[in-house]
């Protein structure tokens, strides 16, 4: 099965790839059939989990191959790394203001983006977790599409890795978003389609990210350090703040050690 996924093309490979981690959203949503809560403990050593592997992936995955490629350019090596990483922070910055959109947990009144009173709940929580899932997405796209380039620095391991990374960190926000929308009294299937539907933009966004890099190749130091930059706005932002805010410090923070530790060593040992 390995075989044949390394014969195909990095397009399709990121394709697979995203689908997959769209999947690992979907089980976690489908958690709100066999459960009536979550423990609290647990999600926030989920949400630090994923802020750990996320700052993994974006140095050994992106950062890294980034600077690698860099090399020998017209330009100084951490120039195009520096640029799109500001600019990644920038876009999901921007994104934050504009796109209307509530964080699993808060009031309606905290909703945030331009008029968000004008929608819905259900809607309003979909598109926060849609909002996180842009960069992973694009990460795993651009992580295969720079094989294609025949980046040194890149491998068919550590984009594997990633995606199986990325996949375990979105385990909890399916369930982020069917588990309030079923509290709140929304029936079960209808709960767990809402929490599902907020993965289905990573598939999209790494066919974008695969296909950008492998036709503009240039683009590709910029391209993998934009989402890394994209990703790590996300973790200071909403992840790991996320998961102290209910008391639980202590454990979130080990949890984003062991999330680090487990994408590095995967990273490492795949690539």
């Amino acid at each position: 099965m390995i075989d044949y996924f390394m014969t195909l093309d990095p397009i399709l490979q990121a394709a697979i790839a995203t689908i997959f981690t769209w999947g690992m959203t979907a089980l976690g949503a489908a958690l709100v059939f066999t459960t009536k809560g979550v423990n609290q403990r647990f999600m926030d050593g989920m949400l630090g989990f994923a802020g750990g592997v996320m700052i993994a992936a974006s140095f050994w995955s992106l950062l890294s191959p980034a600077l690698e490629k860099a090399e020998g350019g017209p330009v100084p090596v951490w120039l195009p790394a520096a640029i799109g990483f500001l600019l990644g922070g920038i876009f999901l910055w921007g994104s934050d203001k504009l796109l209307p959109h509530l964080h699993p947990g808060l009031n309606m009144d905290q909703a945030e983006g331009i008029n968000p009173e004008r929608k819905r709940r259900s809607t309003l929580l979909v598109l926060a977790i849609t909002l996180h899932n842009i960069p992973e997405g694009l990460a795993v796209g651009v992580a295969f599409g720079a094989i294609a380039a025949d980046l040194p620095a890149a491998s068919l391991g550590g984009a594997i890795a990633l995606a199986v990374g990325i996949g375990i960190q979105n385990f909890p926000e399916g369930l982020a978003v069917s588990m309030p929308l079923r509290r709140e009294g929304m029936a079960r299937k209808k709960s767990f389609f809402y929490g599902q539907m907020s993965g289905i933009v990573e598939p999209i966004a790494g066919i974008i990210g695969a296909l950008a890099v492998t036709v503009m190749q240039p683009l590709l130091p910029y391209a993998l350090s934009f989402a890394a930059g994209a990703m790590i706005f996300v973790v200071a932002e909403e992840v790991i703040p996320g998961s102290q805010e209910n008391g639980n410090k202590d454990l979130a923070s080990m949890s984003v050690m062991v999330g680090f530790t487990i994408m590095m060593i995967l990273d490492v040992a795949l690539g």
